[in-house]
């Protein structure tokens, strides 16, 4: 079956793995200037390089008429396309919206036969078929079947007993200038950033999980980086617990409602 995921950041992406390895064919839509931050393991980043891959899987930017071929050498297609307008088109059996903006940006549940929303802004039954918990905890990953997933608390997860100080954020408007790359160690304090001359330094050590390109404009208070206490560096390459448990999610959702709709018999 084919299934259109919205979003291919870095939950959009344990997703896609999840499903590609169990046989799905994909197509990711995304915005023209991706910013995630955990770019090593982010489909998004084959709009700005062309191609990526992830834990062994090849993704690269396509246009629509480039999405057969891609998909019949193994290669998940990456569209700049933010309003899924492709999906009439390719008249796929699922959509799956992983864009993680905390509202529906348009996704209905009548776009496809198997809809799933991921986190917050989703309601099963009314815009989707099932909702996917993404707030860390007992029901992350969780296939919601009424209602919706824990609304955003606008406090990043506790990894390590750290949460909001995991974050880097842009010092000012400007353009972006990382000082440390993925996968370095960071002392507290050192400079990790760099935006129209003011500096921003880390507040805790760990490693460096994620970082936003240089060169990309950004607002202050931009989420920009993302240090790990942990302090283990494959962790920075590979997809996160988090993102597999929700692709877990969303697979159970496929399977679920697609035995329900008869599209496959279990």
């Amino acid at each position: 079956m084919l299934v259109v995921i919205r979003g291919a950041g870095d939950i959009a992406t344990g997703i896609a793995l999840r499903l590609y390895r169990c046989g799905f064919r994909l197509v990711l839509c995304e915005v023209s200037q991706p910013t995630d931050i955990r770019r090593t393991v982010c489909f998004a980043e084959a709009v700005r390089l062309g191609r990526t891959t992830v834990e062994g899987v090849e993704a690269r930017r396509a246009d629509l008429e480039e999405v057969p071929e891609l998909l019949e050498d193994g290669i998940i297609p990456v569209l700049v396309d933010p309003a899924a307008a492709c999906v009439p088109a390719l008249g796929p059996g699922a959509v799956v919206d992983a864009i993680l903006a905390k509202r529906n940006l348009g996704t209905t549940r009548d776009m496809a036969p198997v809809v799933v929303g991921v986190g917050p802004g989703f309601t099963a039954g009314v815009d989707c078929h099932g909702v996917v918990e993404t707030k860390r905890g007992h029901d992350l990953g969780r296939l919601i079947l009424e209602g919706s997933a824990i609304p955003n608390t606008g406090v990043p997860g506790d990894i390590g007993g750290y949460t909001e100080e995991r974050i880097i954020r842009a010092p000012a408007d400007g353009l972006f200038e990382p000082l440390a790359a993925i996968g370095d160690r960071v002392e507290e304090g050192a400079p990790v950033a760099r935006v129209a001359g003011a500096m921003v330094c880390a507040r805790l050590t760990g490693v460096v999980r994620g970082m936003l390109p240089a060169g990309l404009a950004v607002k202050q208070g931009m989420k920009a980086g993302d240090i790990d206490p942990r302090c283990e560096a494959r962790h920075c390459f590979t997809v996160s617990d988090k993102a597999r448990a929700i692709g877990g999610g969303v697979l159970e959702g496929l399977l679920y409602f697609g035995k329900e709709k008869g599209l496959w018999s279990v």
